[in-house]
């Protein structure tokens, strides 16, 4: 019975060391994010913001431009305008920018996982609020003006959140 048992057994463990052999985390894809960047800037009611350039080793990995009543990456009636960018900075951690020009509130508390008040960020002179999820995981910045509203959000510190946005301009 033990040399069945070994019979058997061998073959398997071959098989399952091919099978999972060199299998690491997938790498997240690239994206080229400056064609849609030149849509959105193009059809947007408001400044978008974009990076000059990212820093040595980030990359886009994320990018949409959704109109009112286009459908939005989850595939509903969008009700408002947006521009999204998601980034993966050199330590693999994910940064993303999203802007908005109506029905804000909602989804502020939707992208910043309904997060609460920890303060403010004060960044080239404009005032942008502090927010925090329960689990102190994801931190947001949001700055609202009347033509739009800026989250930049990322399971990251707001320091480098902060350097997020010092990288954003507009293009107009």
């Amino acid at each position: 019975m033990v040399i069945s048992l070994l019979v058997i057994m061998i073959p398997v463990a071959i098989l399952a060391f091919l099978l999972t052999r060199g299998q690491g985390e997938p790498e997240a894809k690239t994206v080229d994010w400056q064609p849609v960047a030149a849509q959105a800037r193009q059809q947007a009611p408001f400044e978008v913001l974009t990076p000059v350039e990212l820093p040595a080793g980030w990359r886009a990995s994320q990018v949409s431009w959704t109109k009112i009543g286009q459908a939005d990456p989850t595939g509903n009636e969008s009700p408002r305008n947006r521009w999204r960018l998601g980034v993966l900075t050199d330590q693999d951690v994910y940064i993303e920018l999203n802007q908005v020009d109506k029905q804000a509130g909602q989804f502020v508390d939707d992208i910043t996982r309904e997060g609460q008040r920890d303060g403010v960020s004060q960044l080239d002179g404009q005032t942008w609020k502090r927010l925090v999820t329960d689990d102190d995981r994801t931190r947001s910045l949001v700055l609202a003006t009347p033509a739009v509203t800026t989250v930049v959000s990322g399971d990251t510190s707001y320091q480098q959140l902060e350097t997020y946005v010092g990288l954003l301009h507009s293009q107009s």
